[in-house]
């Protein structure tokens, strides 16, 4: 994998927002960018700004969408993964593997993706994780198993 693109999607929550934030800007992994699509209510107003304000701090990319399509477009994966608890499917590391540009995308409310969402790329589970977690939890254990497996090779 060359580029790893992490999109949080459906998110209304400021604290929701920078804490996601902080866990993938925390890892340095090679993300070519955190993505905010589909950003309503107070994370909209007071999240973005902060995520932002981050972003720039660190020195890392941030992008503002207002759909998954529109991030489907922008990024142009070779894979896109929609990781959630309630994905019947596992997601399977060596696919993480072949692509060259890959995108992960966490869902930032309590509910499931649309069918119609879920249909934009592989819907998946991560082993191990029973119930919701959230998208923060979700985040932690994707890299750190992917960092574990390989696939993400981190700065010391």
């Amino acid at each position: 994998m060359d580029e790893l693109y992490v999109c949080i999607h459906n998110v209304a929550s400021v604290q929701k927002l920078i804490d996601f934030s902080k866990v993938v800007y925390s890892f340095s992994p090679p993300i070519k960018a955190l993505i905010m699509s589909k950003v309503g209510g107070t994370a909209a107003q007071a999240g973005i700004p902060e995520v932002m304000k981050l972003s720039y701090k660190l020195g890392k990319s941030a992008l503002v969408l207002p759909d998954l399509k529109d991030v489907i477009e922008l990024v142009n994966p070779d894979k896109m993964f929609l990781i959630s608890s309630y994905a019947s499917n596992r997601i399977d590391m060596n696919d993480l593997k072949e692509a060259k540009r890959l995108l992960v995308v966490f869902n930032g409310i309590e509910n499931d993706f649309p069918k119609t969402e879920q249909a934009l790329g592989d819907y998946v589970s991560l082993p191990y994780i029973k119930g919701d977690i959230g998208p923060t939890g979700m985040a932690v254990a994707f890299i750190y198993s992917s960092i574990l497996s390989g696939v993400i090779k981190i700065d010391h």
